[in-house]
């Protein structure tokens, strides 16, 4: 602030032209878009100071990040009255943005309900309880194995001593693949683990430099389609007894994927979902921001899914399956007001 001898009182003229500025500027903000589903103005506070709402993505490959944009974009353009400014930040995923949510570093971050569900308990890797919520259960995170016809691997237990990409380092794939792996009887010491997103999987199972791979999303998961336009490619069955072996998980499910889904895929296969894409959030986030998101993301939901076929997982069904970590108050008030919470 300048010192008080330094400020220079305004003209009448002056401050005329400049309240008129300052009222044209805001009177053309924040308007909802034609036909959109909105926040009330009762709920909004325009006049509030400008609020940054960060939706944390994932790496490249997969749906989380084409999802977490959508998710990010649609909110924003019908946020309506409510001052606030919504953007996507790319990150390494699920664990990271479990992480950045408790240093309140972002409000929402897209993830896997299988790591998410550890998370919460403080088990494995992690050293406490992390305090996240769920917002929204998005689709299943179908988990598939790919190889080429020339590997000669049919079967989960061909995998062994072969070299297999399972993921980006750090992103907390081991989480939900060694228990799959573990009902097939296979272990992570069976075999020679690479890493590297799922782009990378599939550029390094076509230059040789892979055997096999996992990949996982929403169907079609980009990374196999551009594998499949490039190389002959197997999809690796799964046991029929896997799903009822991993039983006591919460997050897995066998989920069908039609033959259409991909080029390559010459019958319907099963595949399993390894822990849905969620949206989630912190404990601490205050209620109303993370209601107002889930009634904006929910009622626009047809425009999210414009942009990604994931987006019709946002329907009252699926929206809020129990994944096996608790929803946020916020998000659970505006589920109650349309009645499709349990028991509502």
């Amino acid at each position: 602030m300048l010192p008080i001898h330094l400020i220079r009182p305004i003209g009448l003229k002056s401050g005329m032209l400049l309240g008129m500025a300052i009222f044209l500027t805001f009177a053309g903000c924040d308007r909802p878009s034609p036909g959109a589903a909105g926040v009330d103005d009762a709920m909004a506070t325009p006049t509030g100071q400008r609020q940054f709402i960060t939706v944390g993505t994932a790496p490249a490959g997969g749906a989380f990040a084409p999802v977490g944009n959508a998710i990010a974009s649609v909110v924003d353009a019908n946020k309506g009255s409510l001052n606030w400014v919504v953007a996507p930040q790319g990150t390494k995923g699920t664990q990271e943005n479990i992480r950045k949510l408790d240093a309140g570093e972002i409000e929402f971050g897209m993830a896997n309900a299988a790591i998410s569900y550890f998370a919460t308990k403080g088990e494995g890797a992690w050293k406490k309880p992390y305090h996240v919520r769920a917002v929204a259960t998005l689709a299943p995170n179908v988990g598939v194995f790919v190889t080429t016809a020339g590997s000669g691997i049919r079967s989960i237990n061909d995998l062994k001593g072969k070299r297999v990409v399972l993921g980006p380092a750090g992103a907390g794939f081991d989480y939900f693949l060694k228990p799959l792996l573990e009902a097939h009887g296979v272990s992570y010491a069976d075999l020679t683990v690479l890493n590297g997103n799922y782009f990378t999987a599939s550029d390094m199972i076509a230059d040789g430099k892979a055997d096999a791979a996992f990949m996982g999303g929403a169907v079609p998961i980009p990374a196999v389609t551009k594998l499949c336009s490039s190389q002959d490619v197997v999809f690796i069955k799964l046991a029929d007894d896997a799903a009822q072996k991993l039983k006591d998980y919460p997050f897995y499910f066998p989920v069908p994927v039609k033959a259409a889904a991909y080029s390559d895929l010459e019958e319907d296969l099963t595949g399993i979902n390894v822990g849905n894409m969620h949206l989630i959030t912190h404990a601490n986030v205050d209620q109303d921001v993370v209601y107002n998101l889930t009634k904006l993301m929910y009622l626009n939901r047809d425009q999210v899914a414009e942009k990604h076929p994931a987006g019709k997982a946002l329907n009252p069904k699926n929206a809020i399956r129990d994944t096996g970590i608790p929803f946020h108050d916020g998000a659970i008030k505006f589920y109650k007001e349309i009645g499709i919470w349990p028991g509502e």
